[in-house]
């Protein structure tokens, strides 16, 4: 098979035989169209949550172990691991050398299109070298078409060196996933615009990756109930996000959640475990030291 006859096979390039009169309808029945299209994404990535599953349980153990976290792609596949990378620190206060996310081409490929970025398995092994990867790193290569020769050189790279390899893509039995550990494949089937992967495939692959970094969160402990408590108070507003925290888990008010969250440095989890457990800074701070981290586990030890 040439590489166009491959190409021509895949899901992601396969014409949608319910929008071939798309350009022939009104306004309404256009978006319609996407919406009912769009509707399919969901579906599809709950089919693949037990390998989702395990790549957090990767990502998790990597983070522990002092590693990172390290999407990496190419065009749009890129922008979407760039994006939740950098969303990571004011979220959850991780540090912006712990989740990465690497794009063909460089940063300036994030807002431009860099053209023959992707077309070499070398770049992409050069790109994590940068970067210094280790074996207690996990890699999460992510191409929509499963076949940009970029994602597979890292991800080769990756499993040479010993790292977690994840390939992430919307086609079955995806070129990547031959040189990854794991493959997740969410099929989406042909986009609303043949071969326009921005659309369903990047909405799936938007979800996987929000999944697996909100999920390895919560697992290392940096939400309590549903709340973001290890979120960081880097502005105005973030000042009043973590106040609101802080009084909807310990029902204080807001001059007192505020004047805790001051003398704990800005920090909410130490603030919410100072009211709950009626301590000081410092034992708050070694009660989430004793408990990882976690806000529940800490006020549990202080109780028992």
């Amino acid at each position: 098979m040439s590489m166009e006859e491959h190409l021509r096979s895949l899901t992601t390039e396969l014409r949608n035989e319910d929008t071939m009169n798309i350009d022939s309808v009104n306004t309404m029945e256009i978006i319609s169209a996407i919406n009912k299209e769009d509707l399919k994404v969901a579906a599809a990535v709950q089919e693949v949550l037990p390998e989702i599953k395990t790549v957090v349980e990767w990502a998790l153990e990597s983070l522990k172990k002092g590693g990172r976290l390290v999407y990496i792609g190419a065009g749009t596949s890129g922008r979407l691991g760039v994006l939740d990378a950098v969303e990571c620190p004011p979220t959850f206060s991780t540090p912006p050398d712990r989740v990465l996310g690497i794009i063909a081409g460089g940063e300036k490929a994030f807002v431009r299109a860099i053209e023959g970025a992707e077309d070499k398995e070398e770049f992409g092994e050069c790109d994590l070298i940068d970067v210094d990867l280790t074996a207690n790193d996990t890699v999460i290569g992510i191409a929509a078409s499963g076949r940009t020769p970029y994602v597979k050189g890292a991800l080769r790279y990756a499993r040479k060196v010993g790292a977690k390899a994840v390939a992430l893509s919307c086609n079955k039995n995806a070129s990547i996933t031959e040189a990854a550990d794991i493959g997740i494949e969410v099929v989406v089937g042909p986009e609303v615009l043949t071969g326009s992967t921005r659309m369903k495939a990047a909405t799936a692959q938007k979800m996987v990756l929000n999944m697996i970094s909100t999920a390895t969160m919560i697992r290392l402990g940096k939400v309590y109930e549903n709340l973001m408590v290890d979120v960081n108070v880097s502005n105005q507003k973030l000042k009043d996000r973590a106040i609101s925290i802080i009084e909807t888990l310990t029902n204080a008010d807001y001059d007192h959640a505020l004047n805790m969250l001051e003398k704990a440095n800005n920090q909410v989890k130490p603030a919410i475990v100072m009211i709950k457990t009626s301590t000081d800074y410092d034992k708050a701070m070694e009660l989430l030291e004793k408990a990882g981290g976690d806000v529940r586990k800490a006020i549990s030890i202080h109780e028992d």
